[in-house]
C-alpha cells in the first residue's frame, strides 16, 4: 500500500499493481481507514 498527500485529498494505491491507479480519500475518509486498520477491522 502507498498514500501520498494530494492537493485537496490522500491517495492510495496497491504498490503491487500501481498501474490500476489510485483512491482517493478525503482526510476524514482516510483518518477512519487508518482507525479500522489499527484494531484489526480488515485483516483477513
Amino acid at each position: 500500500m502507498e498514500v501520498a498527500k494530494l492537493p485537496t485529498t490522500i491517495g492510495v494505491r496497491d504498490s503491487k499493481n500501481p498501474e490500476s491507479g489510485h483512491i482517493p480519500l478525503d482526510r476524514t475518509a482516510f483518518t477512519g481507514l487508518l482507525a479500522r486498520v489499527k484494531a484489526g477491522d480488515l485483516d483477513l
